[in-house]
């Protein structure tokens, strides 16, 4: 799987990964569709790693720094596969951790 390239999800979230390097680490822009934040959304800087292995449906990681209009921050987690159709699609599964006041506010910080 070549992360290179636009990839974007269900949701018109849209990223962007410039170039994956040979140790497979790599870095793009993510221009996320959905935002409760109160400031207009903004592409947001997004650095990973992928395993590069064989059979080419590989796992990756990356996090996404929302710090252009958020005091979020997000990593998510997946896997490349090859469909049927000879397309490649990436599943993945994300953690948002959002800035609170206090302590006390700490449980309803992460999704």
């Amino acid at each position: 799987c070549n992360l290179t390239g636009w990839w974007e999800n269900d949701l018109g979230s849209k990223m962007q990964v410039f170039k994956v390097g040979n140790d497979g680490s790599f870095s793009g822009e993510y221009h996320t569709a959905v935002s409760s934040a109160k400031k207009p959304i903004q592409p947001s800087p997004l650095n990973g790693s992928q395993h590069l292995d064989e059979d080419g449906q590989c796992t990756f990681g990356f996090t996404v720094n929302w710090k252009k209009f958020s005091d979020s921050t997000a990593v998510f987690v997946g896997q490349c596969f090859n469909g049927d159709d000879g397309k490649e699609i990436l599943h993945t599964s994300w953690l948002l951790r959002e800035k609170v006041d206090s302590e006390p506010d700490d449980w309803k910080a992460t999704r």
